[in-house]
């Protein structure tokens, strides 16, 4: 079973995240489609994986930095219970079209970890957790406070996220991967 995780319904065209023009259903029902055609990728730990669906009607909330740039930001947690993080994102960026979206499934069970699975954690229940769209075919690392608040996780210092199962080694290895492509990109301002 795949089901939308409450977490994903935060990427609307208003945020500051991709989003999709079309239905949740729909949005399911491409996620389903894809995964049983195997366009499936193992994601950064056991339990979570990349489904690769259509970019048609799927917008980045990802823009290229320039110099001179207004960047502003919030200090907001992203869900109840949880500690804030900070977000940055550069003012009046536009959304762009995708040239690749990957939908990231988690299982049940491994959401569980920390409770926030919506049905019951069940070998073959999947949840979307977010729907990464990107401007490039190419991979795109996941942002270094993303994958610091999960690293950190794990070691008891940070809440929300859900730990990277990774050695020290292998933590700033991606730390690295991640500075050097987000150094110059940004989330576009939500229209609030």
């Amino acid at each position: 079973m795949i089901v939308l995780n409450p977490f994903v319904l935060r990427q609307t065209l208003e945020s500051q995240f991709s989003h999709w023009e079309f239905s949740n259903d729909e949005l399911a029902s491409r996620t389903k489609t894809a995964f049983k055609a195997g366009q499936v990728e193992e994601g950064y730990r056991p339990g979570v994986v990349l489904v690769q669906i259509d970019p048609e009607g799927v917008y980045t909330g990802v823009c290229q930095l320039e110099a001179g740039d207004t960047l502003a930001g919030r200090f907001e947690a992203r869900r109840d219970g949880e500690d804030p993080r900070r977000s940055v994102w550069k003012v009046g960026g536009k959304k762009l079209p995708a040239k690749r979206v990957d939908v990231v499934l988690y299982a049940s069970s491994v959401l569980a970890e920390d409770n926030s699975q919506s049905i019951p954690p069940e070998e073959g229940n999947w949840e979307v957790v977010s729907v990464n769209a990107r401007l490039t075919e190419g991979p795109e690392p996941l942002k270094a406070g993303t994958l610091m608040a999960n690293h950190f996780h794990q070691k008891g210092a940070s809440d929300g996220g859900t730990t990277t199962k990774m050695s020290d080694t292998e933590f700033v290895a991606a730390l690295k991967e991640s500075y050097e492509y987000w150094k110059d990109k940004a989330s576009v301002a939500p229209l609030a």
